[in-house]
């Protein structure tokens, strides 16, 4: 079981998940492309002034370790650092070894923000701000790759558990109802089916509430 999924609570599913886009990284490269490319300079020039001292004009060749060390730093970084919709809620991880976890539950979304430059919209990223009714208000995801698919996702799920809160009341109706009431389970059943094809229900918890209402015939 990875990270991200010991963080799951029961009977919760991840839907979507995404990390901010690879253009990101391209400062750090560059940067550390342009530092290699000085050290391989200083290292041909030692070598040009002092031809007979060769092995040892060649020592600053070792320094290349530094770049590389360091843009492998920054993409590990930036692979450990995800955006994920649930079932439930939205959650952001961050951090390599020391692990940074913010999530915000569906149910307390008010908002959702999207912007995208006209760069973004080329080559696929945005920044997506969540308004949220809790205490920290709102969180922003930068530059994040699929922005409209993490937005839409997000909001599909939302409904879907808008969907799932209605769908259970009038379960616990039906099934706490008269025997008359039994004649509105295959609605419901059938209501709980599209629920589970859009992915708001497992098929295992679609198939434990199915059996409780087929109970009721």
């Amino acid at each position: 079981m990875g990270y991200v999924e010991s963080l799951l609570g029961r009977n919760e599913r991840i839907v979507f998940v995404t990390r901010q886009h690879g253009i990101v990284l391209l400062g750090s490269l560059i940067g550390n492309l342009l530092l290699a490319l000085v050290i391989v300079a200083i290292a041909i020039a030692l070598f040009l002034v002092f031809p007979t001292a060769a092995p040892f004009t060649l020592l600053p060749l070792v320094l290349l370790v530094i770049p590389i060390v360091r843009f492998a730093l920054r993409f590990l970084n930036w692979w450990n650092e995800q955006y994920i919709v649930t079932n439930r809620r939205v959650i952001q991880t961050e951090g390599l070894f020391n692990k940074h976890v913010i999530d915000s539950s569906l149910e307390k979304v008010n908002d959702v923000v999207l912007t995208q430059s006209a760069l973004g919209r080329m080559v696929g990223y945005g920044d997506v701000e969540i308004l949220t009714a809790s205490e920290f208000g709102a969180n922003r995801f930068e530059r994040i790759a699929g922005p409209v698919h993490f937005k839409t996702e997000m909001l599909d799920q939302k409904e879907g558990l808008g969907e799932l809160e209605e769908f259970r009341h009038r379960t616990g109706q039906a099934l706490e109802g008269p025997p008359s009431a039994a004649g509105d389970i295959p609605e419901l059943i059938a209501e709980l089916d599209e629920l589970r094809r859009r992915g708001v229900i497992s098929d295992q918890e679609f198939q434990q509430k199915k059996q409780e209402l087929l109970r009721k015939i």
